[in-house]
């Protein structure tokens, strides 16, 4: 699921089953580069606390933002 190399994507969340405290479902979270990670199909997301965790890569689809959105997001959060 990571995007070609870019240290930060974003996703939507899906699923939330064990994480409804960290995930809400239908919001955009920013997903970190993590290769390892994606190996074990899990993906780095900056979750609710502000802190980067790892979460089974099922729980989000990948999303297009254009670069004014991609921006926004980024600097708000």
């Amino acid at each position: 699921m990571t995007e070609s190399g870019l240290k930060h994507g974003f996703v939507v969340c899906v699923r939330n089953d064990g994480y409804a405290a960290s995930l809400e479902v239908r919001k955009i979270y920013r997903m970190l580069n993590d290769p390892a990670a994606a190996s074990r199909h899990y993906v780095r997301i900056v979750d609710e606390s502000g802190e980067d965790y790892l979460y089974p890569e099922s729980f989000f689809l990948p999303i297009e933002l254009s670069q004014e959105m991609r921006e926004a997001l980024l600097r708000a959060g």
